[in-house]
């Protein structure tokens, strides 16, 4: 009975229905349209741990839709990648009694000595430093205590620091010496907590495509792919074997934008890190929707936001024939993809270092590449921008 409901059901509605008794808000954990448009993405899916990692022994676990520790050592269950501009949102739900915490541009395992973190701190009005106060910066004791849901929207933005809980701005600090660059960390200290709805949207974003024209972009010699821009102001990609590429060459960043796949099973990729002026001489964000079998866990030739022969996509969550958000990030050795705001790759290059990302690890700079596979290329590429990280950790 239990295999056929799992059929009918969406899994995180089924593990609160079984669990509880009571079926979880369809909307927990997904994003909306607009937030997609907006470039949010979404760094919990409700059912795994994908993306994350503990850097404690911690009893962490999904739960009914939410990221829950109540019993372990204190720490951090933390994202695998690292960021530097963004806002984020996150429910949470704590016990009474209960110390906890979302840690912003922060060590794996942070230190009081160490002081590389910016804490937003979960606590009762006795503590120092309650619910809404980033620690050891700014105290906020206007928020009444709560043991249902509540919201934090956080913004970390160069040395701006500011935090909204349930709507109301709690604190905002402007910090001389700024940490620019860290994991997001959710804390177990005391009690049992809840996270949910983790939600982040990069900032300082800058264009790279003016809707207009191809300034900023080439074609490297021997390209067989035709580039125009369409009357929409959308960058076409027909023919190939070819690519185009930006002037411009990035290393660690995180890169936005919509892939419209006119065909159905077409082939293409967006490389980085590449050797500028060699096609295709990078790593490779794969676009391909096709999967095996009429299941979406199995893709075909890696899967849309697959890292190619690195990593295939753990599911195929988009489509021919519609706009399809995509997230790019690269922090060191480690990458992440999101596609319309789901992960579906998380990898890190441990292989010796190499000029040449095909032999080995790249950190050095490099062009993005928009790839023409095959001669049956018809791809359009819109809104593209990317966030360049400072220095981390």
């Amino acid at each position: 009975m239990f295999g056929s409901l799992v059929r009918l059901f969406p899994a995180v509605a089924l593990v609160s229905l079984l669990l509880t008794g009571t079926a979880v808000s369809a909307e927990a954990n997904k994003l909306t349209d607009q937030e997609l448009a907006e470039g949010w993405i979404s760094l919990f899916d409700g059912e795994t741990l994908f993306g994350w990692k503990a850097g404690s022994n911690a009893d962490w676990q999904v739960v009914d839709g939410a990221i829950v520790a109540s019993t372990g050592e204190v720490g951090l269950l933390h994202t695998t990648s690292q960021f530097a501009n963004y806002v984020l949102r996150v429910d949470f739900r704590a016990s009474k009694g209960c110390n906890s915490g979302v840690f912003l541009r922060t060590e794996a395992v942070p230190t009081e000595k160490s002081g590389k973190f910016y804490e937003i701190n979960i606590a009762d009005a006795t503590s120092p430093w309650p619910t809404g106060s980033i620690v050891h910066h700014k105290k906020y004791d206007a928020a009444p205590e709560s043991t249902d849901w509540q919201t934090f929207e956080l913004t970390a933005n160069g040395d701006q620091l500011a935090v909204s809980l349930n709507g109301k701005t709690a604190v905002e600090v402007k910090d001389p010496k700024p940490l620019l660059r860290g994991f997001i960390g959710l804390q177990f200290r005391q009690g049992k907590i809840e996270f949910r709805n983790i939600k982040l949207k990069p900032l300082a974003t800058k264009s790279l495509f003016n809707g207009k024209d191809l300034a900023g972009w080439k074609q490297p010699e021997g390209s067989k792919s035709v580039c125009t821009v369409t009357p929409e102001g959308w960058l076409n990609l027909k023919n190939g074997k070819g690519d185009l590429e930006t002037a411009g060459q990035y290393a660690d960043f995180t890169l936005q934008l919509e892939a419209f796949v006119n065909g159905k099973g077409l082939n293409s990729g967006v490389f980085f890190r590449c050797i500028p002026g060699e096609m295709m001489n990078g790593y490779e964000c794969q676009i391909h929707n096709g999967y095996k079998d009429g299941d979406r866990s199995k893709p075909q030739d890696c899967g849309t936001g697959g890292i190619f022969r690195r990593q295939e996509a753990r599911r195929v969550v988009a489509d021919d024939f519609q706009w399809i958000p995509m997230t790019i990030h690269a922090d060191g050795p480690h990458m992440a993809v999101w596609v319309k705001g789901y992960q579906v790759a998380d990898w890190t290059d441990t292989r010796k270092p190499h000029d040449n990302p095909r032999s080995g690890l790249r950190l050095k700079a490099g062009s993005i590449q928009l790839q023409g596979h095959d001669p049956t290329t018809d791809f359009s590429f819109r809104n593209l921008r990317i966030a360049e990280l400072p220095e981390g950790q």
